[in-house]
């Protein structure tokens, strides 16, 4: 039976993999218009299982399944409907539909607690450059001034809210008593898929730091000034960016990405007067990540000053690590040892909603095996008996909550 609600989740993720941007990839940004139609098919689904279904101000899709009893706290499960540029059809969107098909197959039965199952409007942070903003408004961290981000076409989130049909001044906290939190998720990376196992349990999701730097030279003739009196802010920015990742390969366990650089004014015969690059660092330890943080600024500084060029900085998003729930943690281990899965344990390299729920309520992750390790890639993968498996001890931690609550 729970192979066929994997299947089922499967084949959602295909439909869902329709909804996009642009033609013949997935490209599903914040608010986006195909987010329409994502909302349309997730909520039918969620009807159909029984749930009452909302969308929140900033989009947040919100299904509840009653319980039991009157005035019962809630067990949130979701994970995010949006997608970064030419993704996987599985990241993020997985998580909702295997929340779906944990109340489907509980067939009807009403539980101690409700169960409430979120597709969050926004994860990856590509339309406005900062992420997480449909989970910081479910847990109530929403800062006013994220209205005031614009996208490349000049439209503020505010804007985009309105777009939509909804009212940014709405924006408010998701009301209720909360059991906790528990996150379905591809891992994204090879650790399951070297050890041989479907599933992991998430001890902590690394910190992470997000920046702009902007290198600032002069535009000149490229034929006709000399390499001595050129200001070239294309050359700081690549010794920059090389110095980033001289960095993270020798620290341990640190990670350092250039993703993203913009070029101006973007012709082959002018020197680059002007560079704008993304910097993503991450580490487990936040020490080590800000202690490198320090050190790359003051390489850029360095770089600005022995090359003639100015540099800005300025910080998109400063996120500690963030450790799961302990007691969590432990009810899906007991949960994958009683159905002979070894209860694995590993860190998150990538940022999840999961991380900022965990300001508001007790939260875990289960990762799901990722064939090859790939992600945040059109090749991105799951094996059917991995979301079975998960499926199985979802099922499996609900059976532990509800006895723990009888007492």
């Amino acid at each position: 039976m729970l192979g066929h609600w994997a299947q089922t989740a499967l084949e959602r993720c295909d439909r869902l993999a329709a909804c996009s941007e642009v033609p013949g990839q997935i490209t599903r940004t914040f608010l986006s218009a195909p987010m329409r139609e994502v909302h349309r098919q997730v909520r039918g689904w969620m009807e159909h299982a029984g749930m009452q279904v909302r969308l929140d101000a900033v989009g947040n899709l919100i299904g509840t399944y009653p319980a039991a009893i009157p005035e019962a706290p809630k067990l949130l499960i979701g994970s995010h409907l949006d997608s970064v540029p030419d993704a996987g059809r599985y990241d993020g969107v997985l998580g909702v539909l295997l929340g779906i098909a944990l109340v489907e197959a509980l067939a009807g039965q009403r539980l101690r607690f409700a169960l409430e199952v979120v597709g969050f409007s926004e994860e990856e942070g590509v339309r406005f450059g900062v992420p997480f903003l449909g989970s910081r408004a479910f847990a109530g961290n929403f800062e006013e001034k994220l209205l005031e981000l614009t996208d490349i076409a000049g439209v503020s989130v505010a804007q985009a809210i309105r777009d939509f049909g909804l009212n940014p001044a709405e924006i408010a906290p998701s009301e209720g008593d909360y059991l906790g939190y528990l996150e379905f998720h591809i891992e994204q990376g090879p650790q399951l898929e070297a050890e041989g196992l479907p599933l992991g349990i998430v001890e902590a999701i690394v910190g992470q730091s997000r920046l702009e730097f902007e290198f600032t030279g002069q535009a000149a003739h490229a034929g006709t000034t000399p390499m001595h009196l050129r200001r070239d802010a294309l050359a700081g920015a690549a010794q920059f960016v090389l110095d980033a990742e001289r960095l993270a390969r020798e620290t341990p366990g640190l990670v350092a990405t250039v993703g993203h650089m913009a070029v101006k004014p973007g012709a082959g015969n002018v020197i680059p007067g002007a560079v704008h690059l993304s910097l993503d660092l991450r580490h487990a330890r936040d020490a080590v990540r800000l202690e490198a943080l320090e050190r790359l600024g003051h390489t850029a500084r360095q770089i600005a000053h022995e090359r003639g060029l100015g540099v800005a900085v300025a910080a998109k998003l400063e996120q500690p690590a963030v450790p799961m729930d302990a007691w969590m943690q432990s009810q899906l281990a007991a949960a994958m040892q009683e159905l002979g899965y070894p209860p694995y344990k590993l860190q998150s390299g990538a940022g999840h909603d999961a991380m900022i729920l965990a300001q508001r309520m007790r939260s875990a992750m289960l990762f799901l095996r990722s064939p090859g390790g790939i992600s945040h890639n059109p090749a991105e993968a799951v094996l059917p008996e991995d979301v079975a498996a998960a499926l199985e001890v979802g099922l499996r931690f609900l059976e532990r909550l509800e006895r723990s609550l009888r007492g």
